[in-house]
Formats: structure tokens, C-alpha cells, sequence
């Protein structure tokens, strides 16, 4: 693909480079690709509410969900073998892994928070409440998907419920924790796939 005939060409719609009738989208810097067929209708507004729910899900599907999921696992059980329980861990180790966990969880959250704004249109109070930030993206990527979003969030909350009270006796639960991380990267990264859809062929 060619670029712009200057480095200072503004972001916008511009005709696809590769000659095929179509418009993409150029960001500044490079071709993003998003682009839409001639003829139809171009809201500035969609681009940037679309470029930014693309690169909400890329930070999801880098390293938020695994960020989230992963912290949420390790202070589950870092708790439960804490010093002066039954199986403790040495006190520096809980300090530190803890440390580590909680940073985790907060980037996790903090990229959930802006995935669901870019989802929504709008900052809302759930966007901040950790789990419950994941469970409505969980749902409102599902709907934007065709899917039933209400029980996907709701086989999720199941899920990590399960792993948070089981885990302690049941070690191999960990695998919902596992399953449900697996899921949430499947659906971000449909929703995501869908958006990228419209790739000029090679």
C-alpha cells in the first residue's frame, strides 16, 4: 500500500491506496484497516469511535484479559496459603507475589474500564468496579456479536465464583479460571476479527 503523498496528511477517509473502490481509513502515521465500500455514508464521529473500541480490544486481547484473570488468580491463592495458615508461603514471597498480583489486577481492570467505555460511548460507574467491568464487556461484546449477552456474563460470573470458592479444596477448579479466560479472549477476539474484516486481499 502507498502512503499519502505528505507525512502531514491529516487522519481521515481517504480512497483506498491498494485501487480497489473503497475508502480507508489513514491515521496519521500509517493505513488502518478499517475501510468501507463507495457510496456509503462516512460519520467522522464512527471512525473515531471505531478506531478507539479496536485499540480497546487490542490492549484486551494483549494483555488485559490475561492481566485480570492471571491477578485474580494468584492473590485467590496466595490467600489461601498466607503465613500463619495451614500451607504458608514465606513472607517475602506473599509480599512480593502479592504485590504482583494486585498490579495485575488494576492493569486488567483499568483496560476493561476503557474497553467498556469505547463499548458504551460513555464513562459509567461500572466501568471502574472491578469483575463487574468484565462481565458487562463480557456481555455487550456477546450482543455486538449476536449472541445472548446476559448469559454469557452470567456462565462467567458462575465460573469464577466457583473458582474463588473452590479453589482452596478443590485445586483443580482452577480450570474454570482457565476456561473463563479462554472464553473472554475468543469473544474479544471475534469481536475484534469482525471489525479488522475488511482487509484488502493479497
Amino acid at each position: 500500500m502507498s502512503l499519502p503523498s505528505s507525512s502531514t496528511t491529516p487522519p481521515g477517509w481517504y480512497p483506498d491506496p491498494s485501487g480497489e473502490r473503497k475508502w480507508r481509513v489513514w491515521t496519521g502515521t500509517s493505513w488502518s484497516e478499517l475501510t468501507r465500500p463507495y457510496g456509503e455514508p462516512v460519520n467522522k464521529d464512527s471512525v473515531v469511535a471505531s478506531l478507539g473500541l479496536i485499540q480497546a480490544l487490542s490492549r484486551l486481547t494483549s494483555y488485559g484479559i490475561l492481566a485480570v484473570f492471571a491477578g485474580l488468580g494468584l492473590l485467590v491463592n496466595l490467600l489461601q496459603h498466607w503465613p500463619k495458615t495451614n500451607h504458608p508461603v514465606p513472607m517475602w514471597f506473599a509480599i512480593t507475589a502479592s504485590n504482583m498480583a494486585i498490579a495485575m489486577f488494576i492493569i486488567g481492570t483499568l483496560c476493561f474500564a476503557f474497553a467498556l467505555k469505547e463499548l458504551e460511548g460513555k464513562w459509567t460507574v461500572t466501568s471502574f468496579i472491578p469483575l463487574v467491568n468484565v462481565m458487562v464487556t463480557s456481555s455487550l461484546i456477546a450482543e455486538r456479536l449476536g449472541a445472548k449477552g446476559l448469559r454469557r456474563a452470567f456462565a462467567e460470573t458462575i465460573l469464577i465464583a466457583l473458582y474463588i470458592v473452590q479453589s482452596k479444596t478443590q485445586p483443580w477448579i482452577i480450570v474454570a479460571l482457565i476456561f473463563a479466560t479462554y472464553d473472554n479472549l475468543r469473544w474479544t477476539y471475534g469481536l475484534y476479527d469482525q471489525l479488522m474484516d475488511s482487509r484488502p486481499s493479497a
